[in-house]
């Protein structure tokens, strides 16, 4: 809206003169930033108030570890105000003609909407392990990703047609063409493995957000360069034209995520439930794709990765096909509970080991 406002205006002088900015992608998004976290700290509260009224509560599951009895009753679903935070944000600072942004924005409501449904049938049945069955879920993601994929190879894709199938591997110049037979496919299974892995983390006060904001603030940097031709063609990147406008974006992620933080830190006033994580997820995966940094997601979202793995490990491998389990407990996160470790020294270890996987991410720009 400000965005469009500024070119609708006459900015050269008088008055609106300091509507310039808006050609700036730097200064869209310290406003986008300013914007989301302001919001964020003054509607997060009236939210949790109104999912205490509602009775809108998180439903403990067993996981083992005794503490998680001591969460239940914790308002769920906060995700809901970090994504309507992020969007009110994107509404006023973005360009809302940018196929990359409505890409991401799509896909973000999309799994959001998906974890929506699931904590309202947790908190119906108080119970939770009645949301949305696996299968329902993954159906739905899974509609998403073949679309996204449809989108990709059509000519509405917001990817030049020779990007389309290219495949860049982290500190190697050049990237892999490969055939769109395999490419599409490993998008598709991309998007569901990623759009997952928060949920599946996203299990200690405060552990899921922090990270989630390494890896969006990196893939803006990345978006950024990406979609500067000066900068692209210096680091030896292809330009990605309008690729600059999911810096904006997540730079309003990362100012939504910093003032749910405050009250999901530990101990959490508010959980961001399937909504949240679920919504978070799809952000990280279809940016990655967007900006080509598929492969790059295993080191910079490494956490995520980690806490997947150790999860589908010990249930498909440990316990349905060897019938013991594999960890003492699973994803990641609880095992290192289980070895005596306090619950707010598990997640700020995770965080430090997030960052620093966050920096080697950005440091593989000129390592290459």
């Amino acid at each position: 809206m400000i965005y469009f406002l500024g070119k609708w205006l006459n900015p050269d002088a008088g008055f609106f003169s300091f509507l310039r900015l808006v050609d700036y992608l730097s200064a869209r998004a310290i406003g986008a930033a300013l914007t989301a976290i302001i919001l964020t700290l003054f509607f997060t509260p009236v939210f949790i108030r109104y999912l205490h009224r509602r009775g809108l509560v998180d439903q403990c599951r067993d996981t083992g570890i005794a503490s998680s009895f001591d969460k239940a009753g914790t308002p769920a679903m906060g995700g809901a105000i970090v994504t309507g935070c992020i969007l009110v944000s994107c509404l006023l600072w973005c360009n809302l003609s940018n196929l990359y942004l409505l890409t991401v924005v799509v896909g973000m409501t999309w799994f959001g909407a998906i974890g929506l449904m699931d904590d309202l049938a947790k908190t119906r049945a108080r119970s939770g392990n009645h949301g949305l069955s696996e299968s329902k879920k993954l159906l739905l993601q899974a509609s998403f990703a073949a679309l996204l994929v449809a989108c990709l190879a059509s000519p509405f894709s917001p990817l030049p047609p020779d990007q389309a199938a290219t495949f860049y591997i982290p500190f190697l110049k050049t990237p892999l063409f490969i055939s769109p037979w395999i490419y599409f496919p490993i998008v598709f299974f991309f998007v569901l493995v990623v759009g997952n892995s928060v949920n599946i983390t996203d299990g200690l006060d405060g552990l899921a957000i922090v990270p989630s904001v390494f890896v969006l603030g990196v893939l803006g940097i990345f978006g950024w360069i990406l979609g500067n031709k000066i900068w692209a063609s210096y680091l030896n990147y292809p330009t990605l034209p309008g690729a600059g406008e999911l810096a904006v974006f997540a730079s309003a992620f990362a100012g939504a995520g910093i003032g749910f933080l405050w009250f999901n830190a530990y101990p959490a006033q508010v959980f961001m439930g399937d909504t949240g994580a679920l919504a978070i997820g799809g952000c990280m995966a279809v940016v990655s794709v967007l900006l080509k940094q598929e492969a790059l997601f295993l080191i910079l979202g490494g956490l995520f990765v980690a806490e997947a793995l150790s999860s589908q490990i010990q249930d498909k491998i440990g316990i349905r096909w060897l019938g013991r389990r594999i960890f003492l407990r699973a994803p990641l996160h609880h095992q290192m509970q289980h070895k005596g470790l306090a619950e707010t020294k598990v997640v700020i270890r995770l965080w430090i080991a997030s960052g620093i996987l966050a920096l080697t991410a950005l440091a593989t720009l000129k390592l290459r």
